[in-house]
């Protein structure tokens, strides 16, 4: 009888064990369903996977916005850098046309004496000396305009006066210098004073 009694015990000791751990089953499953912090925390993990997620692209976002401001900045100052240069050369090269511009009257007054001398009034040394200031004058950049027979260009020309044309062809062509134009460096530094051919 004790045999059976210890069976007995064993028998029951699995089944209370069985429910044991039944009932455990059944109480984590109404602990679910009664305890809803379980769920919160599981929304709150989700939220917090969503916020990190929306931050991360707020600051790529961000990230990117810069990158192009900062590449914006950074052509300006290249232009910036670029024409203040250019500015700086224009000045270096353009700084004697005061000068030459001032200079340009006696150079035409020297031309209408050499044009309009006689045969022995103007030595062979004051020629030189002319011909070196023109050479010089022109390793700075002054050339003279050659308007003489050349399309009127108000850009280039100003018209003194108007003249009828002898044929068709010198219509709207300059027929007569009275002041020669100069260019210093490729840019105008004296209009050219013509009579235009109408």
């Amino acid at each position: 009888m004790a045999k059976k009694l210890s069976i007995f015990d064993k028998i029951k000791n699995k089944a209370k064990s069985a429910l044991n751990m039944e009932n455990k089953e059944e109480l984590q499953a109404e602990e679910q369903v009664l305890n809803p912090e379980n769920d919160i925390q599981a929304e709150n993990t989700a939220t917090e996977e969503t916020a990190e997620t929306s931050k991360a692209e707020a600051l790529q976002v961000e990230l990117a916005e810069l990158k192009d401001k900062y590449l914006r900045l950074y052509s300006d100052f290249d232009n910036f850098r670029k024409r203040t240069a250019k500015e700086k050369l224009d000045m270096i090269q353009s700084a004697s046309a005061g000068v030459i511009k001032d200079v340009l009257p006696v150079i035409d007054d020297i031309e209408r004496a050499i044009a309009n001398a006689q045969e022995g009034e103007i030595t062979e040394g004051i020629s030189l000396i002319f011909n070196k200031l023109q050479q010089t004058l022109a390793a700075k950049g002054l050339k003279a305009m050659d308007a003489k027979g050349e399309v009127f260009n108000p850009d280039l020309h100003e018209a003194i006066t108007q003249f009828p044309a002898p044929s068709e062809e010198d219509k709207g062509k300059v027929f007569d210098v009275i002041e020669k134009g100069y260019y210093l460096n490729d840019k105008v530094l004296r209009f050219a004073k013509v009579v235009v051919a109408n």
